[in-house]
């Protein structure tokens, strides 16, 4: 199994201040991962070179590239275990973030020896 980083970007401060339904459906979503055992709790990751990324959008839309527009920003991560990216990825869609404009980038993670 390797590593691959999923970060979360907003386009909105307000959207950072999520209800508590919407924290509710965070936690299922991650609870969901945790009980597959995919979750990884790591914090010595270094993350490789930007053309391996993809980032999923809304409406099950997956571009090449961690590029983003300036007005988003990065707000959180959790690092998962996965077969391939393409698993990596079909985790992220499951992640309400989408409900409100923001995306998920997959990136696979870099252990450090």
């Amino acid at each position: 199994m390797k590593e691959f980083a999923l970060i979360f970007r907003l386009k909105d401060m307000a959207d950072f201040k999520p209800s508590p339904e919407q924290m509710q459906e965070r936690m299922n979503w991650l609870g969901g991962i945790a009980a597959q055992n995919k979750l990884v709790d790591k914090g010595n990751t270094l993350l490789p070179i930007p053309g391996s990324a993809k980032t999923v959008k809304p409406d099950n839309v997956i571009t090449d590239g961690p590029y983003t527009e300036i007005k988003e920003f990065i707000s959180g991560y959790i690092v998962v275990k996965a077969a391939d990216i393409d698993e990596a990825v079909e985790m992220a869609q499951g992640n309400p973030i989408f409900k409100i404009g923001g995306n998920i980038e997959v990136r696979e993670v870099l252990k450090r020896d």
